[in-house]
């Protein structure tokens, strides 16, 4: 088992705690394997490419975030990072996954528990499709979002739609397997009907497919405001 590193008292150093333990997870992956649980280098996020969500996110100035997917921690880990950098009075990390005490037997939560990100963060184990619909009832307002739960599309359209509708005008939206047809069509509808926008050059240096060239995250910046277009402007998407 990898030791992990703990929190220091000096709130300066706290950030830099947070990293250590993302370059710990990179260099020798979980402090522990779940027996039968998913492999770590399939579904966790690249290190680059949690950089480059961490530093967009520093650059937007977040406070509150929500996160679709936990897993092992790695893009987690990374927007705990940003919160913590942007100097937020009151940063709030809301994490939903409804696999993270079964398939990964908790271990992406231990981590961000290891480094006290378990003081601005919440996790969540029912469906996003459900929860985000009472998370949106109750008037839950963000900044940002990051999405990496279901691959189906009806799920990954779901998740946006309430996405859209807690995340705050002019706030951003991040993907992450957008090389998967079933995600990348079902932003395309928010991106061709609702006025989404691809954030120009935001994690441009990520992963992408070596087969196609496809990058595998995308950031999209939501209208301000909201737009309510009528039925009949409905345009095809894919």
């Amino acid at each position: 088992m990898n030791s992990i590193p703990q929190p220091d008292e000096a709130a300066g150093e706290w950030p830099e705690r947070v990293a250590a333990v993302r370059r710990q997870l990179t260099e020798h992956g979980p402090p522990r394997s779940p027996r039968g649980g998913p492999d770590f280098a399939t579904v966790t996020l690249p290190e680059r490419d949690c950089d480059q969500i961490r530093d967009l996110l520093v650059e937007e100035r977040v406070g509150t975030v929500v996160e679709i997917g936990l897993a092992y921690a790695s893009s987690a880990l990374a927007i705990g990072e940003a919160l913590l950098r942007t100097g937020s009075r009151n940063p709030r990390h809301v994490v939903i996954d409804p696999f993270q005490r079964t398939a990964y037997d908790g271990v992406g939560w231990e981590l961000m528990r290891s480094v006290g990100l378990d003081d601005i963060a919440e996790l969540v184990t029912e469906p996003s499709q459900r929860f985000l619909a009472r998370l949106a009832d109750a008037g839950f307002v963000a900044d940002a979002a990051f999405v990496d739960g279901s691959h189906h599309f009806h799920n990954v359209f779901v998740d946006l739609h309430f996405l859209g509708e807690i995340v705050r005008p002019g706030g951003i939206v991040l993907l992450d397997d957008l090389w998967w047809p079933s995600v990348s069509a079902a932003v395309a509808y928010f991106e061709t009907n609702l006025g989404w926008r691809p954030v120009p050059g935001a994690l441009a240096d990520g992963t992408t497919d070596p087969a196609n060239g496809k990058p595998r995250t995308g950031a999209y910046r939501l209208p301000d405001p909201h737009p309510t277009p009528h039925f009949k402007q409905f345009r095809p998407f894919c």
